[in-house]
């Protein structure tokens, strides 16, 4: 049978529906509302609210295919991915749950029929494994899953294993139960003849593999190792898609699947090389196509879910990522132009109807790729250069230049390794490897991070948000908190059973403001979500836990946030209008005193349009019009009256929708907004500039902030013109004034060149001779370093062979220069870099530099001569 790949997954999805099972889309790569995860790593992420009990769903059983990205880990470090056969970056997840409905003998009879009579896998090649009991976990033996499964299977191939395969835990603290993985033998029948399949399970055989996880998730964990039952009972399942798509396709690698080979062929096509399909270690060739068809669906799809390539967070997992793939093309496939951003279009294509959202920004992703692989390789083509300078002591590399090109200039290890290689030198690993290690430590001690149990005052459900109509309100009651420490420091997180507050989110700041119980008064520092749960971060716990308390927002800043938010709506709507349709939300952020957003656009904004786009943002603040809100309407209903909605973010099925003249504005937003835009008063641009490739941002204030922003520059305006003697045409005394400094600046460099070249006769003349070579060491009265260098390298020219040291105090500063003829450095120990160096250190400085010539730079102008005079003895001495 043809098993395409979207022929596997419809098959998955069809099964489950026929099943009484709600078909959900995926949840974006990248985890927004989870402060425990960066990014998605599991079907189940999106819906582990309901399993820790915050939220009900609306469907018990649900299913879907989820992207996910793992790039740490068991199996999943970054560098191994692209050596093996199976393990990815990113993956589809195939999963079914159930909350609080089906359980064990479900989830494993479904799971054998999808098997063996919808995708007809053979019997005889599968195998369930089993939770045996653990002393450590104070759970025995999961009998009830083994009895299940025999129905099936003879008793030999269901296997038992500890709870480092068989336990699944969510956390350090929360949901875990027993889980049942089914695997399968895929080696030959003369194999398999030969060794019982049996026990190559979880050896990390490439051909007995797992295919499917069931977790039946009935515990929770504490914080001090204890478990309690959970009150319902849940089933997650996980079933990689790619390697369940090489069990159908009858291939014994993943990447010879149609997942990945078409993109295997491109590259083919691209490069002019041919993969081979090697698994050995060193043929880095075939690792290269590997690790390429990989990366490109991981950068791809996550800047599709609205994260960009940057050098912090979830960014820099994109650009690490990135990065790797160019520099296996670069180093392996002899390629130095970029070669993603042409994969990107097929990639768009292949996932046009399971993933829309990538094709639907096409050239948005595609302009991103290219140019960050124009950047890193021209890093990777500075790095060349910077690799020339660094010294190596007895043929090492030192580890300590190694982690600087790696940390400092983005230059990986291997390929400094490569070019030393090449230089007849090694690299000292073990001092790279120390230095990393010292970085990953101090990461660590900053991010470290100890969260407690949440301590329940009090049942209820799911926070109510009252913010919207509300800044006060005078009977909130605290429903659970938790203490957290991190750097040493105790937080404490407050829930409540209703609360103004705002929690972070949508690109608006959390609120602050204070909780009063009687005379104590709580101070509510932020505002932030954890998944469904709105969190206040507070200075103490209320004296009477179970008593209501005054829940007071700081209501100033929170107008002024909402001005700037609604402000966010109506520039939105203005960027389209004047740029064009392709403009699509790509960032924001709403705080009190400024507003930030940033949006797809592939130019810089002109000036004109800036004022354009200004202009028509306040024309509709003057029109003062009315906010349109509608709340918890279907997402359906939302799309037919045509607001906006933004790519990577994770709707509900009911959502809330904001207008200012549905024909203007309209978004789906669950953020503060005015009532009537004539609240907002002024809104003026600050800046725009470039935060990525394609990505442009404005920043702008409004309000009070406007007003002040507006007088601040009507004050400076007033001072450059009384600076100028308030001349009719300021502008024109300005440049009249800079045109006489350019002329100042003319006259001061031609007397400079005739100082160097007046010092360019005296030096000759006073040069020293020593067996043949010139020697020149002096001070020169020269005021520019471009003079200055030119000066040392025609006097070097002049004399050749000459070594020529001269100093000079430019602009109150020492700088030091020293030119070698060529000659000289390869038949003496003369290093212009390594004397220029020890030179240094007599202005209080340092430098660097090539064999021929070397610069240095200083805080004391006093030490010139000093300095000068000790390379001129030096010199003499190896002469």
């Amino acid at each position: 049978m043809d098993w395409s790949a979207d022929k596997v997954r419809k098959k998955f999805l069809d099964f489950f529906a026929e099943k009484g099972h709600k078909v959900v889309p995926s949840a974006p790569i990248v985890n927004k509302d989870d402060p425990t995860l960066m990014f998605t790593n599991a079907g189940m992420n999106q819906f582990k609210d309901f399993f820790l009990g915050n939220k009900t769903p609306v469907h018990t059983r649900v299913a879907n295919t989820q992207k996910c990205l793992r790039v740490s880990g068991k199996h999943n470090d970054l560098e191994e991915v692209g050596v093996d056969s199976y393990h990815h970056t990113m993956f589809e997840m195939l999963g079914n749950w159930s909350f609080g409905d089906y359980f064990k003998k479900d989830a494993i009879s479904w799971a054998w029929e999808l098997l063996t009579h919808v995708y007809y896998i053979d019997p005889d090649r599968l195998y369930a494994s089993i939770f045996e009991g653990d002393p450590e976990v104070e759970i025995g033996e999961d009998a009830e899953a083994g009895e299940f499964w025999a129905e099936f299977l003879p008793r030999e191939r269901i296997l038992k294993f500890g709870k480092e395969d068989n336990f699944w835990e969510m956390g350090d603290v929360g949901p875990c139960g027993p889980c049942s993985e089914i695997h399968i033998d895929l080696r030959s029948d003369e194999e398999r003849k030969k060794v019982d399949g049996a026990t190559l399970v979880n050896k990390d055989h490439p051909l007995v593999v797992e295919i499917w996880n069931l977790v039946f998730i009935q515990y929770s964990r504490k914080a001090d190792g204890s478990l309690e039952s959970l009150p319902n009972k849940h089933v997650d399942t996980g079933m990689g898609f790619e390697r369940l798509c090489m069990v159908l396709q009858g291939v014994e690698s993943s990447y010879d699947t149609d997942n990945f080979l078409p993109f295997i062929r491109k590259i083919e096509k691209l490069t002019g090389h041919k993969y081979g399909g090697s698994y050995d270690e060193k043929n880095r060739r075939d690792i290269a196509f590997r690790v390429i068809s990989d990366h490109l669906r991981a950068v791809c799809f996550t800047i599709a879910d609205g994260v960009l390539p940057a050098s912090t967070g979830a960014g820099y997992v994109v650009r690490r990522i990135l990065r790797r793939a160019v520099r296996y093309y670069y180093s392996f496939l002899d390629r130095t132009d970029p070669l993603l951003s042409e994969l990107v279009p097929d990639l768009a294509e292949k996932y046009r109807e399971a993933f829309p959202e990538l094709h639907s920004q096409l050239e948005f992703v595609q302009k991103v790729v290219l140019e960050e692989e124009r950047s890193f390789l021209k890093t990777l083509a500075d790095g060349l250069k910077r690799f020339q300078s660094i010294e190596p002591v007895e043929g090492i590399i030192p580890g300590v230049a190694a982690f600087e090109m790696y940390d400092t200039y983005g230059f990986p290890f291997d390929l400094t390794a490569l070019l030393a290689q090449e230089e007849g030198l090694t690299v000292d690993e073990a001092g790279f490897e120390k230095k990393l290690e010292e970085q990953k430590i101090r990461s660590k001690a900053d991010a470290k991070k100890e969260v407690g149990d949440w301590v329940r005052i009090r049942e209820g459900n799911l926070p109510e948000f009252t913010g919207y109509d509300r800044l006060k309100i005078p009977d909130a009651r605290a429903l659970m908190y938790r203490i957290t420490k991190q750097k040493g420091k105790d937080l404490i997180h407050l829930v409540l059973d209703k609360t103004p507050f705002y929690p972070e989110g949508g690109g608006q700041v959390g609120d602050r403001g204070w909780l009063t119980q009687g005379e104590q008064k709580i101070k509510v520092l932020d505002t932030f979500r954890e998944n469904e749960l709105i969190v206040h971060l507070v200075d103490r716990l209320p004296e009477k836990e179970n008593g209501p308390m005054e829940a007071k927002v700081i209501d100033d800043r929170r107008l002024s946030t909402e001005n700037n938010h609604s402000a966010t709506h109506l520039l939105h709507a203005a960027l389209r209008e004047v740029l064009g349709d392709h403009v699509q939300q790509k960032g924001s952020l709403v705080a009190p005193d400024h507003l930030r957003f940033d949006f797809a656009h592939f130019s810089k904004v002109e000036r004109e349009q800036l004022e354009e786009i200004e202009q028509l943002v306040n024309s509709k603040i003057r029109e003062n019009i009315p906010v349109e809100e509608y709340r918890d309407i279907p997402l359906e209903e939302a799309r037919e009256k045509g607001a906006t909605m933004l790519f990577g973010e994770k709707y509900g099925e009911k959502v809330r929708v904001i207008a200012f003249d549905p024909e203007y504005s309209m978004e789906l937003c669950g953020g503060c907004h005015v009532d009537r835009t004539g609240r907002i008063g002024l809104f003026k641009i600050v800046s725009e500039s470039a935060v990525a490739a394609g990505i442009r941002r404005i920043v702008a204030v409004t309000g009070i902030d406007a007003e002040k922003y507006v007088r601040e520059r009507m004050d400076l305006l007033d001072e450059i013109s009384a600076v100028v003697k308030n001349p009719k045409d300021p502008v024109g005394a300005i440049a009249g004034l800079k045109e006489e400094l350019r002329e100042m600046r003319r006259k001061l460099e031609k007397a400079s060149e005739q100082a160097a070249a007046s010092s360019r006769d005296e030096l000759r003349e006073n040069a020293l001779e020593k067996n043949g070579i010139h020697i020149v060491a002096e001070v020169v009265p020269v005021k520019d370093a471009k003079a200055l260098k030119t000066l040392v390298f025609q006097v070097e020219k002049d004399l050749n062979p000459a070594v020529v040291a001269c100093g000079a105090e430019i602009g109150g500063k020492p700088q030091l220069m020293l030119a070698i003829s060529k000659e000289l450095t390869e038949k003496s120990d003369l290093h212009a870099g390594n004397l220029i160096r020890e030179a240094g250190k007599f202005i209080s400085g340092g430098g660097g530099g090539q064999p021929f010539f070397a610069s240095a730079g200083g805080a004391n102008p006093k030490g010139i001569g000093k300095a000068v005079d000790w390379l001129k003895e030096e010199v003499i001495k190896v002469l």
